[in-house]
């Protein structure tokens, strides 16, 4: 039944809103990221744009780097529109590959760097990317998936580019010249010092054109790139600048991203502090919490981004001192809820709150932030940031009251226009009159306080990636042992929740280890079950459906038989 969304709710939230704060923000309309980007570097040249691993690039030379880049691309054939996969950990290279993109005037495609062949295949065959820029780890996939598709450009990038060292390269980052990849991959310093000679032509981009294809998954299974324009990242910006004035400063702000820049969350910061012109201390491995701290104890910082299992696993290691962030102005949590115990034992441990935040890959991501300054742990995702309308509906698509739980549906400039050559999808997750429909249960209260209550999707949310059940459903019925099976979210301690996959056996003999084996060959790691059981048989519906939430009720009841914690 389609759904429609009638009726404005008044604005509680705006009572919220701090002294100073507007209740719009002051978009400029037709603005790019190039453009935008330009005027930064105009305007502080010298300034340090990022740093990884002590190893720093100034604004000159990531706008030096990044044209050459734009000119090796226009060098090598590829046309403005055209979409380039960057599947890179988070280093030095990734900006300046995607502001070269950028201002080539194509779309980036974010990849997982951790994607096995399959999920690779899928992206890059959907995507239609025709360049890729990643490392030398990803050659023997992509030779290992060449028969389905064919990519007209590999640019690879050394061990030396992506994990620079102080001692070898002094203060400025700079290419590895000498690096010669296997295949038929150009290197990156090759590309570079390639296009620095060529004559970058400027091509007209609009506001409107695709600036990044950002893979989501949906109820369906199937990966889609939603597809966010200049105008939609750009708003997403300067919506959570406006909101955070105090932490957002131009020129001042120093944020530490150990979170990977192919995930929106830390995407969007990135081009916060592009905007005006802070400097991003990049972490490659936000599992090796020994660099996270040894970046910690670098400098100084006023921003730090992570999520509840990793605030988990600093507080676990019992290493975090509050002289480290005597200068932190704000610690965000997104991806995940913050639970209450995290947030504050963290506080005891640092003397910084964490504000929690919530967004969509489909808002670019923004929609809501709690209040810089406002109770340490509100249980909360806060109110909708400026220039955001949110209503909560129900099953008929009319509005419900306060305090009443509902869909919670966005409007906003920073919301995508559609999934990339999926009407269908798109249509699905929009009300008739515009309504982005996201999926959530929430409540809202008289201030306008936005609380999550639970999803209509069946999506399990890992250590703040989206796992879609369907996917893996999908790769457990590839083995030939196996009858039916179905896929729920349970909770976990450390990732918030892990799947659990339900097996039907088709023969006798399969056992959990097979199936993990192959669950391991053919998914990213955080998507691998956690859990595997074996039935006789699978509740399903009257006219066949797998009921998934009856199975994980069962679960949290009773766990079946033979499960096993891998």
């Amino acid at each position: 039944m389609t759904t429609q969304a009638t009726t404005m709710q008044p604005r509680p939230w705006h009572a919220t809103y701090p002294p100073g704060i507007p209740f719009e923000a002051p978009l400029e309309a037709g603005l790019t990221l190039p453009v935008m980007v330009a005027r930064t570097i105009a305007r502080r040249p010298d300034h340090i744009a990022y740093t990884c691993l002590g190893v720093s690039l100034s604004y000159r030379s990531l706008d030096a780097l990044a044209t050459a880049f734009a000119g090796f691309l226009q060098q090598r054939g590829l046309k403005p529109g055209d979409h380039v996969a960057l599947m890179l950990p988070n280093s030095i290279v990734h900006p300046i590959a995607m502001l070269g993109v950028l201002r080539a005037g194509m779309a980036v495609v974010s990849v997982n760097p951790m994607y096995t062949a399959r999920e690779l295949a899928h992206q890059l065959q959907d995507s239609g990317a025709k360049a890729i820029v990643t490392s030398e780890a990803v050659l023997p996939l992509l030779r290992q998936i060449a028969p389905e598709v064919a990519m007209q450009l590999v640019v690879c990038a050394s061990t030396a580019d992506l994990l620079p060292q102080r001692e070898s390269m002094g203060d400025s980052w700079m290419a590895d010249a000498a690096y010669a990849p296997p295949d038929t991959a150009t290197s990156l310093g090759a590309a570079l010092a390639g296009g620095a000679t060529a004559s970058f032509i400027p091509p007209t981009i609009v506001a409107t054109d695709i600036a990044f294809l950002q893979y989501t998954g949906g109820t369906t299974g199937v990966s889609k790139g939603a597809a966010l324009s200049h105008a939609n990242v750009i708003a997403a910006a300067v919506q959570q600048y406006t909101w955070q004035p105090r932490v957002f400063r131009p020129f001042e702000t120093r944020c530490i991203t150990p979170l990977p820049l192919y995930h929106i969350y830390p995407l969007n910061v990135a081009l916060i502090l592009l905007a005006i012109g802070g400097t991003n201390r990049l972490v490659p491995n936000p599992r090796d919490l020994q660099q996270l701290f040894a970046e910690i104890e670098r400098g100084p910082f006023d921003l730090l981004l992570g999520l509840n299992t990793l605030f988990n696993g600093l507080l676990a290691s019992g290493q975090l001192d509050p002289a480290d962030f005597a200068e932190t102005r704000m610690v965000i949590g997104a991806g995940s809820t913050v639970q209450q115990v995290i947030a504050e034992r963290w506080k005891a441990a640092t003397g910084v709150a964490i504000s929690e935040s919530y967004g969509l890959t489909e808002c670019s991501p923004g929609v809501s932030s709690n209040v810089l300054g406002g109770p340490d742990w509100t249980g909360s995702i806060g109110v909708p940031v400026p220039s955001t309308d949110v209503q909560l509906i129900d099953a008929e698509g009319k509005p419900v009251p306060i305090g009443q739980p509902g869909e919670l549906c966005v409007k906003g400039p920073q919301v995508f226009g559609g999934y990339w050559q999926r009407p269908d999808e798109t249509k699905k997750v929009f009300t008739a009159d515009g309504w982005f429909r996201t999926g959530d249960i929430a409540t809202m209260d008289e201030r306008g306080m936005i609380a999550i209550v639970d999803r209509l999707k069946d999506m399990i949310l890992v250590s703040g990636f989206n796992v879609y059940p369907n996917e893996i459903e999908a790769v457990v019925a590839m083995m030939p042992e196996v009858l039916e099976c179905a896929c729920v979210g349970v909770p976990n301690e450390r990732s918030g929740e892990v799947p659990h996959i339900i097996v039907v056996k088709l023969d006798p003999a399969l056992d959990e280890a097979k199936v993990m084996a192959h669950c391991r060959a053919n998914l990213t790691a955080y998507k691998v079950p956690k859990h595997i059981s074996f039935v006789a048989a699978l509740p399903k519906s009257p006219v066949g459906k797998i009921l998934r939430r009856e199975l994980r009720a069962e679960l949290l009841a009773a766990p079946f038989v033979a499960t096993s914690t891998a």
